[in-house]
């Protein structure tokens, strides 16, 4: 039965095309100005790592000077693992889950408004590092003390300010998830029926919770013993400190953070797949249980990280050990995801070219953490150019190829007109094939030992050879990213969609494209898992019984 709504009046100054966004609390528009802020953080990020690869393709290059490359290496890995990927995954779950679960808006919408502005104003602060006296932050994007305790200037206090707010913004919005999913799903959506993007962030939200607090108190530490050495010595050895101790809270939350990056994207792909594959998801309850199992077992892990720094023989085998035990849950998935293709009516489009590429990608990135899991092999090739590019095939490749996928996806959802399918397929091959180029050789950088963060070498061998390839897939990729940004100019003009353009499975689809503000005038009982499914074979019936 259908519910006749009625809309709260709006004071006129807040109905400007500029205004009602600035003041907004509707969940759909804050999830788009989340993706939005977090394309404009990308752009940066992407440029700082054009300039990392340019001063790098040949040996003894000038591009940048050593101090600057320093900046520039940590303002790209801070801005693309807390500024690009975890707040775009926020925007996709702000505008997605609401309507997947059948609920007119998120449970707090003033605080979801808050959270995207914290988001902002963190992101300002971090920029403005740049402009700081003594220049960026040029610690690393991990800010290992003692380095990060003696650094000059106040880009670094800028840093540690900015990540402060943005832990403010992420476990407001981590709250708002929470309280959302357990109490504002649709009649019958059983824990079992909930879709496997919302199991996804239900999980992300819960871990962030859990290490926002520790990253939160060890930024605390670091800002006390940078403005005050006189009283605080944390981390500084010669006073008493210990900079071990700082590894130990960045990596709890840091492994963790890995995470909380890539489980919404494998939510994306469970979404993406059965529906090209015109099957149901292999295995849903295998999916959505090894979600749980990622993120119990990644808060026991984080010391992989930390092989080198003299920790007792036990402790390194018990941490090799549960990070391999970790790839049992990432291998369900992945065997799940490979039997929903198997005798599939796969259909080709650029969603599913992005997921078929992350399947693949990711696998690879798997495959060499668990090489580097075992502590002999990491003892080998830590601090290497074999880390980067481990580290590159799982965030980036795993990440990023999810977010591109799901937003071919659900674009005709969030705008009502589809992504150019020409100019995505020419962008999924550029990123894809610019994305092998740029980082398989640096597995053999690695293993031939050039160190990472190094701003120039001398012609050794292989390594100008393999450093220049990298480059060249580098601009490669931004050339694949250029062709994307030109599919979403011109989806302006594009071809509309209509309701349900793909036949998808799940709730968001029963509404129009795009939503209302109220999102639905009447919500339908859910049934299973697939709940447009079971209509569209209810009218079926129903049509061959009249």
């Amino acid at each position: 039965m259908a519910v006749d709504v009625q809309q709260p009046r709006v004071p006129s100054w807040q109905r400007g095309r500029v205004a009602s966004w600035l003041v907004t609390v509707d969940h759909k528009r804050i999830g788009i100005l989340y993706i939005a802020t977090a394309g404009l953080f990308f752009a940066l990020s992407g440029f700082l790592a054009l300039l990392i690869r340019s001063q790098l393709a040949t040996a003894d290059s000038g591009v940048v000077t050593g101090d600057s490359y320093n900046e520039v290496v940590t303002m790209h890995g801070t801005g693309m693992v807390f500024f690009v990927v975890v707040p775009i995954l926020a925007g996709l779950g702000n505008y997605l889950v609401p309507l997947m679960i059948g609920a007119r808006d998120m449970a707090f919408p003033r605080l979801n408004a808050l959270s995207y502005w914290l988001y902002a104003f963190g992101g300002i602060v971090f920029c403005a590092s740049f402009f700081a006296a003594g220049g960026a932050a040029n610690t690393g994007w991990t800010a290992y003390p003692p380095l990060s305790v003696l650094a000059q200037g106040n880009g670094q206090d800028l840093w540690i300010l900015s990540l402060h707010i943005l832990t403010l913004s992420s476990a407001a919005g981590a709250i708002n998830f929470i309280v959302t999913i357990h109490n504002m799903r649709a009649r019958g959506m059983s824990w079992m029926r909930l879709p496997l993007f919302v199991w996804s962030i239900e999980i992300y939200a819960a871990m962030l919770l859990i290490v926002l607090p520790v990253l939160s108190a060890g930024l605390t530490l670091l800002l006390l013993e940078r403005q005050f050495p006189e009283d605080f010595s944390f981390f500084r050895p010669e006073d008493g400190g210990s900079p071990i101790l700082f590894q130990h809270v960045f990596w709890f939350f840091g492994h963790p953070e890995v995470y909380i990056m890539i489980l919404p994207a494998m939510g994306i792909i469970s979404e993406i797949l059965p529906v090209f594959a015109r099957k149901p998801i292999f295995g849903y309850k295998a999916i959505a249980l090894s979600t749980v199992a990622i993120g119990f077992f990644s808060l026991l892990v984080w010391a992989h990280h930390m092989f080198t720094v003299g920790l007792p023989t036990y402790l390194n085998i018990w941490f090799m050990l549960a990070s391999m035990v970790i790839a049992v849950p990432t291998g369900i998935k992945i065997f799940n995801w490979l039997a929903t293709l198997w005798h599939g009516n796969i259909s080709l489009d650029t969603a599913m070219l992005y997921a078929l590429g992350f399947v693949s990608i990711f696998t690879i990135g798997g495959l060499s953490g668990i090489y580097l899991a075992a502590f002999p092999i990491d003892w080998q090739v830590h601090d290497t150019y074999f880390v980067v590019a481990h580290f590159h095939y799982v965030l980036f490749g795993g990440s990023i190829f999810a977010i591109l996928g799901g937003l071919y996806y659900w674009w005709p959802k969030l705008f009502g007109r589809f992504l150019s399918e020409r100019l995505g397929k020419w962008a999924f091959a550029l990123i894809f094939i610019g994305f092998n180029v740029t980082f398989f050789p640096q597995h053999l950088l690695g293993l031939l030992g050039m160190p990472r963060r190094v701003y120039t070498y001398r012609d050794d061998g292989l390594w100008e050879a393999y450093n220049l390839i990298s480059t060249i897939g580098s601009y490669m990729l931004g050339l694949g990213f250029i062709i994307f940004l030109v599919a979403i100019i011109k989806s302006r003009h594009g071809r509309r969609a209509g309701n349900d353009p793909w036949h998808g499975d799940t709730l968001e689809w029963y509404t129009t494209s795009p939503p209302p503000p109220h999102n639905f005038d009447e919500v339908p009982y859910v049934t299973s898992a697939r709940p447009l499914y079971d209509l569209r074979r209810r009218k079926r019936r129903e049509g061959a019984t009249t």
